[in-house]
């Protein structure tokens, strides 16, 4: 049996910026939860990734919820046939809010 090719991630420019709007003590959380979960099966729904009902308008097709009590958001977009996670924005959810870079995100 072959191991099944992992996927490769590819973050857009703007998600430095995003990760540089969240308290630093969570980057390795959110950069390991983003290997561990979208290297394989990225299409996958699980309790904590889901699609969206719609594309937004940043392009992603996917929301990847972690950290306690789901606080973070990253949505990404799959292209199954060259094996790609293309990581769009990172967000923290506040409530019923989203923020990306410190600036209120709708979907």
């Amino acid at each position: 049996m072959t191991p099944e090719q992992p996927f490769k991630i590819i973050p857009a420019r703007e998600v430095a910026e995003h990760l540089a709007a969240i308290d630093r003590k969570y980057h390795s959380l959110i950069r390991s939860t983003i290997k561990e979960q979208l290297s394989y099966n990225p299409e996958v729904e699980t309790r904590n990734r889901k699609p969206l009902r719609q594309p937004s308008d940043a392009g992603a097709t996917w929301e990847l919820r972690l950290g306690s009590d789901n606080e973070f958001r990253v949505f990404y977009q799959t292209i199954s046939d060259t094996h790609e996670v293309h990581i769009l924005v990172v967000a923290v959810k506040i409530g019923n809010q989203l923020f990306v870079s410190g600036q209120e995100f709708e979907l």
